[in-house]
């Protein structure tokens, strides 16, 4: 998952990226509406964090240009306390939700999650494919109700493939949701986190396929399917611990 904050209060700036990224997302900063724009015309992203407050280009003028491209990525507005015109024209403009100046990290983090589930038609906070089940709020995978050790990038890609699940993800689009500018990520990267992933997956009876040419597909599992998956046991011995690269 993608994010990108648009934000010229540096503290502020990287109390929000570092936490988000704590978290397993991908994030970008840029601190003029400018910036943003360009950002936003050049690359996907799965949600905008938005200060109205920035210097070149107004957040209102942002937010004006992305839904006149008709983009449709959820953008949740910053503003202080006591703008409430420019808070109601942020969402007469078509911002989602809205938070305002000083918050709490612990909310944002929860309306980041709201609103990318609201992206993608999803009610609940878990997503499900047989036995395995990713809590999006803990930032936790299981398999038969066994947590499974992975990665931060390990735990962005099963996201992204269960978000799609049944559907064809290509190297690009996974490069695109999980890698942050700067970062040099070449598609056998991507191959070799398909790889660790897939083994921890396989022994619940949940398969990555790959689809040469393509790119990679979750199959779906029915729901029967997944009383009869082996059980899981506790992770092996040289497993990578949760946050590593």
């Amino acid at each position: 998952m993608r994010i990108l904050i648009a934000e010229d209060d540096p503290v502020l700036a990287d109390g929000l990226s570092r936490s988000l990224r704590a978290g397993g997302y991908a994030v970008d900063v840029v601190t003029t509406g400018e910036e943003a724009d360009t950002a936003l015309t050049a690359q996907p992203f799965d949600l905008l964090i938005l200060d109205l407050g920035l210097p070149k280009l107004s957040g209102l003028e942002v937010l004006r240009r992305l839904r006149a491209r008709n983009s449709k990525v959820p953008v949740l507005i910053l503003t202080a306390a006591d703008s409430v015109e420019q808070r109601v024209r942020g969402l007469d403009l078509g911002a989602d939700d809205y938070m305002a100046k000083p918050f709490a990290l612990s909310e944002l983090e929860a309306r980041v999650r709201a609103l990318t589930r609201r992206a993608l038609g999803a009610s609940q906070s878990v997503l499900r494919n047989g036995a395995l089940a990713l809590d999006q709020a803990g930032r936790v995978a299981m398999i038969n109700e066994q947590p499974l050790e992975l990665s931060a990038r390990e735990l962005g890609l099963l996201e992204v493939l269960l978000q799609r699940a049944g559907r064809v993800v290509s190297k690009e689009q996974l490069v695109d949701h999980l890698c942050e500018w700067g970062e040099e990520v070449s598609n056998n990267a991507i191959e070799v986190y398909v790889h660790r992933l897939r083994k921890k997956l396989e022994p619940g009876g949940i398969r990555i396929a790959t689809v040469r040419g393509l790119g990679y597909c979750l199959e779906r599992v029915a729901a029967e399917a997944a009383n009869d998956a082996p059980a899981v046991g506790p992770a092996q011995p040289g497993a990578v611990p949760p946050g590593a690269a």
